[in-house]
């Protein structure tokens, strides 16, 4: 298993990372398994947070015992001291361990005061000092966020959106990490499921020699999937190279990543889907969308109170009321044509 060097933290954690915010999904059996399997296979380093539910406690049954071999990023979204303290607390109970080796403010809508005695970035600095946690970086889905974080100095590695279809300031955003020898780990790699060639990511994602891509991972199939990839370091090829083109062709514009930062709606929209069934249905396998159940919840958008919520929370400053109509459109067109196939 090929390793990186987490900038500065003089951490090195393998290429093919696993995201654990998707084993909340599984039970704990299964995620132990999974994640046993994973590290059996040469994948050291392991991402969640305490806002994933029991993630982090199936990790911890996972990975106790050889919780020395392994690098272990948890995450807070605490704002102020008392919260990220006791966030820390609660994660070093849940993942079995005495230290976490990256302690991650998580997508802050600007960053911790650094200055501030009762800030959360305060919490970060007292726990490091006692030990707890080695390494403090930041993950953010706001580009203007991120850009400071780098600017700072504060922070020794930055987790950030991360896929074929960055843009030109994505890319600079990364290399200017590069250049600051701050650690830069790539999540939505498969652009909140909007991508569907693993091959094409990995690929792409393998060009950064500097890069750490955070897989999220459920099934067998999908560890399987990466493994497989990580095994013959698949690497770019013209065919990839001429699929990624015509997917960054079809997917050019606004699409929704699905980081569910919209929600709740305050009429009960599932917006992270709604907001990207065009590409659901044409990306997918279509059938489930079309469901009485599927039916219902796109036509939700027509309750509509126009509030704002939604965009105002965008970290992409998507404007979601006005792309869910357009998606409500065109699901209701595909529907017509393809309800009773």
């Amino acid at each position: 298993m090929k390793l990186v060097r987490l900038g500065r933290t003089e951490l090195y954690v393998s290429k093919t990372a696993f995201g654990a915010l998707p084993i909340q999904r599984i039970s704990k059996e299964e995620a132990v398994r999974l994640v046993r399997r994973a590290y059996d296979a040469g994948i050291n380093y392991f991402d969640t947070a305490n806002a994933y539910t029991d993630s982090e406690e199936k990790l911890g049954a996972a990975l106790h015992d050889v919780r020395q071999s392994v690098v272990i990023s948890t995450k807070s979204m605490g704002r102020d001291k008392k919260t990220v303290l006791a966030h820390i607390e609660e994660s070093l109970r849940r993942l079995q361990t005495d230290y976490i080796d990256l302690f991650q403010f998580h997508n802050p809508p600007q960053l911790p005061d650094s200055e501030d005695p009762d800030g959360a970035f305060a919490a970060a600095l007292e726990m490091q000092k006692k030990g707890y946690i080695r390494h403090i970086g930041i993950t953010n889905h706001r580009l203007a966020v991120a850009r400071e974080a780098v600017a700072s100095g504060r922070f020794e590695t930055l987790q950030f959106p991360f896929s074929y279809l960055a843009s030109q300031e994505d890319l600079a955003l990364a290399e200017s990490c590069r250049a600051a020898d701050m650690g830069f780990i790539a999540m939505k790699g498969l652009a909140g499921g909007m991508l569907n060639n693993a091959a094409a990511c990995y690929a792409y994602l393998g060009q950064f020699d500097y890069v750490v891509p955070i897989w999220g991972i459920q099934h067998e199939w999908e560890l399987d999937q990466w493994l497989e990839l990580t095994e013959r370091e698949a690497g770019m090829t013209p065919e990839l190279a001429a699929f990624i083109e015509a997917d960054r062709k079809e997917l050019a514009g606004d699409f929704c990543r699905s980081c569910g930062y919209c929600l709740p709606c305050a009429v009960g929209i599932d917006i992270p889907q709604a907001a990207r069934m065009s590409a659901l249905l044409r990306r997918s396998p279509y059938q489930p969308y079309m469901s009485d159940v599927w039916y219902e919840k796109m036509h939700r958008i027509e309750a509509c109170i126009h509030c704002d919520a939604c965009k105002s929370r965008c970290p992409y400053q998507l404007d979601t009321p006005a792309l869910l109509q357009k998606m409500l459109v065109d699901y209701d067109a595909f529907y017509a044509a393809h309800h009773n196939d």
